[in-house]
């Protein structure tokens, strides 16, 4: 479920609790498989004693830049969350991995569903260079969005959730960029007109923003739940207009919203401010 604004929320909550400068201790894997290309023993050895020079963001990816060329790669998939909390504290069930601090603090990792997956790497190009580009960078213009939706014969849903296409949009924000629009999610990209493209664009940044400056979205109440480094939920969820409401109003016109399947993936649309495409 994370997408760009929750893994924004996670690398800045890191950020701002002191995490980048301090060196890692000693390293915890619980699941081995959260582990990827490496051994749980070999990943242990060569992460332990390294300093976490800095904590960013490529994508859906949790970027930490390592001391000695090395770079931590993690993607939390459907159900990663990280929690820093005191070494030796009391864990809840679904602990997956453990990085101790040398300050007595420990950066925890929990996967309920065991997706999730950390990689070590000394080129991190070779995953981060083939995703699209990032939808907030100033240098992505919405003249460059038209050009790359003129490029694809691809209904515009699942289009915007391919991450070669663009980085960091899932159903949440597609959702609600979609409604902000006024685009049906099963429109064929090439058929938006310029205008259309411009408007979604600006929907897109829009709802990404929001996201961010709201900590991201939590629905539920579950520990799958998307929670910040400190265990506070977002706020996003109070700001969706369409995702997950089926058959509330729509807060532009008061039609139900709808729920429908595209491309496999569960949809929320408003079938007044989103009409179908001409068969």
């Amino acid at each position: 479920m994370p997408e760009l604004p929750e893994v924004e929320t996670i690398a800045r909550g890191l950020r701002r609790h002191g995490v980048p400068g301090l060196a890692v201790a000693r390293v915890r894997v619980l699941w081995p498989r959260t582990v990827d290309g490496l051994s749980p023993v070999e990943f242990s050895r060569q992460l332990a004693g390294r300093t976490i020079e800095a904590v960013g963001r490529r994508a859906k990816y949790l970027v930490f830049t390592l001391s000695g060329g090395l770079y931590l790669l993690v993607h939390l998939r459907m159900t990663g969350r990280f929690q820093l909390a005191e070494e030796g504290s009391p864990a809840v069930p679904g602990l997956r991995l453990e990085v101790a601090l040398e300050d007595g603090r420990a950066l925890r990792f929990f996967d309920s569903r065991k997706f999730a997956r950390w990689r070590l790497t000394a080129e991190p190009g070779l995953i981060l260079d083939r995703l699209g580009p990032e939808p907030l960078e100033k240098r992505f213009s919405g003249t460059a969005f038209f050009s790359r939706l003129q490029q694809h014969r691809r209904q515009i849903k699942p289009l915007l959730l391919d991450q070669a296409f663009l980085a960091g949009v899932g159903n949440i924000y597609a959702d609600e960029a979609l409604w902000r629009a006024g685009i049906n999610p099963q429109r064929l990209a090439p058929s938006l007109t310029r205008e259309e493209a411009l408007c979604l664009y600006e929907a897109i940044r829009h709802v990404l923003r929001q996201g961010i400056r709201n900590s991201g979205t939590s629905l539920g109440r579950g520990r799958p739940n998307f929670l910040g480094v400190t265990g506070q939920p977002g706020r996003n969820q109070d700001t969706l207009k369409v995702f997950r409401r089926t058959g509330s109003p729509c807060p532009r016109c008061g039609r139900p919203i709808r729920r429908l399947v595209v491309a496999q993936r569960g949809t929320h649309i408003c079938p007044a401010c989103q009409p179908a495409p001409r068969v």
